[in-house]
């Protein structure tokens, strides 16, 4: 994985997979995406969705790290786009707040996924939710189009951080705002990690720094960046039996690296004062 386009290549495929295979095996996995443990059903990374309004099992895969619809302040009418929308969790969830007046936008990168999600909206008899392939890097929507955009557990997947920022300041409206669900680091990771898959498609070896990820947001313009939810991670004996020997699970277990689910919210400037918007200055 040592390039944007061998990511995506990797991301494209596990979630692929994901998508057409029962949510047990996918509960049976860091964040969904490969089976890193045997005996006992881990699922160390999700949020329980079960007893939400508007939840639909069917739409559930078990792939999230966080809840960040129930902290997006979404109200009746808006319009809401979800990145990484999977089989259409939070959409769904998204579209009791927004009601019969509001719409949901969901996108994901992978064709079964959207073709669950469709499948799940029309059993639903929703026409307000929609969902569209695309990549999150260059998202398929006009400027200025959503109120509030959400996402869970997706952008850790995506090697240019800036570049998704930059398109959720883009879509925002001004005044408008997100909250974003996803796992950060605090201290290193194993260095073997890095290179092993289905780790980063399990969300943990694509996550990065929490300071860095708190400045690649306060760097795209966002303001009165919150942090609303900060959950450690703790990953069982098992799974890092998989891909540590044991003096290795007993350093890292000493040592201060922490791997966090975190929701954070984060307003666009109802005026945008950035100083790269200068007449001219062609970065905007």
């Amino acid at each position: 994985m040592n390039n944007d386009f061998q990511i995506k290549k990797l991301v494209k495929e596990k979630y692929s997979e994901i998508a057409n295979q029962p949510r047990e095996v996918n509960a049976s996995s860091c964040c969904g995406a490969t089976g890193c443990g045997t005996g006992e059903v881990y699922n160390i990374m999700a949020d329980d969705y079960s007893t939400l309004e508007g939840y639909n099992p069917d739409a559930d895969r078990g792939l999230g790290c966080g809840l960040p619809t129930e902290f997006a302040r979404i109200k009746g009418g808006d319009t809401v786009i979800d990145l990484g929308s999977g089989a259409g969790n939070d959409a769904f969830i998204a579209r009791r707040f927004v009601g019969e007046n509001g719409k949901v936008i969901g996108i994901d990168f992978t064709e079964p996924m959207i073709a669950r999600a469709r499948e799940n909206a029309e059993k639903l008899g929703l026409n307000n939710v929609e969902f569209r392939q695309g990549d999150i890097e260059d998202l398929p929507v006009t400027s200025n189009k959503a109120d509030v955009i959400v996402s869970n557990c997706v952008l850790n997947l995506v090697p240019n951080k800036h570049k998704v920022f930059s398109e959720v300041y883009r879509v925002l409206k001004p005044g408008g705002h997100f909250s974003i669900s996803d796992i950060v680091l605090e201290g290193a990771l194993p260095a073997k990690w890095k290179e092993v898959a289905e780790l980063y498609a399990g969300c943990v070896s694509g996550a990065i720094q929490k300071s860095e990820y708190l400045g690649i947001i306060e760097e795209a313009g966002f303001k009165n960046i919150t942090l609303q939810k900060d959950k450690a991670i703790i990953i069982p004996d098992e799974i890092l039996a998989s891909y540590l020997s044991v003096d290795e699970i007993g350093e890292y277990k000493k040592g201060e690296t922490k791997i966090t689910s975190i929701t954070v919210y984060a307003e666009k400037p109802a005026k945008d004062d950035r100083a790269c918007c200068e007449p001219g200055s062609g970065c905007c």
